[in-house]
C-alpha cells in the first residue's frame, strides 16, 4: 500500500479516539494536522487546541459545540456529505479549547495548523460558505469554500469538493509545493474521501515534474491521501460520486498554484 494513503482504524473505537489521524510528525511535514471522529448521539469529547488553530467540520450529523468563551447549540443540518449543501463548521484559535456533544450520529473532521491567536472562535454556518461550480463538461465539480484565504484564520485553508461520477477534479493537474510567491505558494494538503456507493473508489495521481514521486492511488471510502508535493488530480469512476475534504497550510496563507505545463492548454489554449 502507498505510504500516501492513510486508512481509518475501525477497531476498538470510542468517541474520544480519532477514527483517522494525521499529524505533522506522521506525515513528515510541518503544518497540517487532521483527524476524524465518529460519535453516537449523547457522546462527547473535549480537547485543548494547544499551539494549533482548529476548524471543526460537521461532515454529517448535529452537535452542541463550545469553546472557552463561546457556545453553539443544535448546529448541523446535513446527514450525509452527498446532500450537496455546505456543512456547519466552527473555527477555534490556538490556546483555546473545544467540546463537542453529539445530538445525532456525528462524523466530525478536526482540521489543524499552527495558530497565532489572532482570531476569535466563530461559527461558520452554511450561508457563510462560498458555493461554486468549477470547470465544465467532465471537469465540472461542486465546491464549498469553508475557510478560504479571504476569511480570517492564521494558517488553515479548508474546502470540500463533490465530483460527479465520470468527472475529474483538482484538474488540470496542479501543484503548490514551492514558496515562490506571487506565482506559487507552498501548501501541504490532505484529502479525506467519501464515495457513494461506498464500495466504490476514487483514483488520485500524485507526481512531480521529475517523477521522483509518481504514484497512482485507488482510494476507498473513509481513507485520506497525503499530498506533500507535486500535482494531484482526482477521478471519479462512472457510477460513483466522490467527495473529499481538503485541508491546506504552509508558510503563507495563500493558495497560488501552477498547472502541469503538459496539461495547462486545457484551460489556457495556446
Amino acid at each position: 500500500m502507498s505510504e500516501l494513503i492513510v486508512k481509518p482504524n475501525y477497531s476498538g473505537q470510542s468517541s474520544d479516539i480519532p477514527l483517522l489521524s494525521i499529524t505533522p510528525q506522521s506525515a513528515g511535514w510541518h503544518h497540517v494536522g487532521f483527524e476524524v471522529y465518529r460519535l453516537n448521539a449523547g457522546d462527547s469529547f473535549s480537547r485543548p487546541t494547544g499551539n494549533d488553530e482548529v476548524c471543526l467540520v460537521l461532515l454529517s450529523g448535529k452537535a452542541d459545540v463550545s469553546t472557552a468563551n463561546e457556545s453553539w447549540t443544535d448546529i448541523g443540518q446535513r446527514m450525509s456529505v452527498f446532500e450537496h449543501i455546505p456543512p456547519y463548521s466552527v473555527y477555534v484559535s490556538n490556546d483555546d479549547r473545544f467540546e463537542v456533544t453529539a445530538l445525532t450520529a456525528l462524523e466530525l473532521a478536526v482540521c489543524k495548523a499552527p495558530g497565532h491567536g489572532s482570531h476569535r472562535a466563530r461559527l461558520i454556518a452554511p450561508n457563510d460558505v462560498g458555493v461554486e461550480l468549477r470547470g465544465q463538461g467532465t471537469t465540472l465539480r461542486h465546491i464549498h469554500n469553508i475557510l478560504p484565504q479571504q476569511q480570517p484564520a492564521d494558517s488553515l485553508l479548508v474546502v470540500e469538493v463533490l465530483t460527479p461520477q465520470g468527472h475529474w477534479s483538482s484538474y488540470p493537474p496542479h501543484k503548490h509545493d514551492e514558496d515562490a510567491l506571487p506565482n506559487e505558494s507552498l501548501l501541504e494538503e490532505t484529502y479525506y474521501y467519501h464515495v457513494q456507493p461506498e464500495q466504490g473508489f476514487a483514483i488520485q495521481r500524485v507526481y512531480t515534474d521529475d517523477r521522483s514521486l509518481d504514484e497512482t492511488l485507488a482510494v476507498k471510502d473513509g481513507e485520506a491521501v497525503l499530498v506533500p508535493k507535486g500535482y494531484h488530480p482526482v477521478s471519479a469512476p462512472p457510477g460513483y460520486e466522490v467527495y473529499y475534504l481538503n485541508v491546506m497550510a504552509g508558510p503563507s496563507r495563500v493558495w497560488k498554484f501552477r498547472n502541469d505545463p503538459d496539461h495547462d492548454w486545457i484551460v489556457n489554449p495556446r
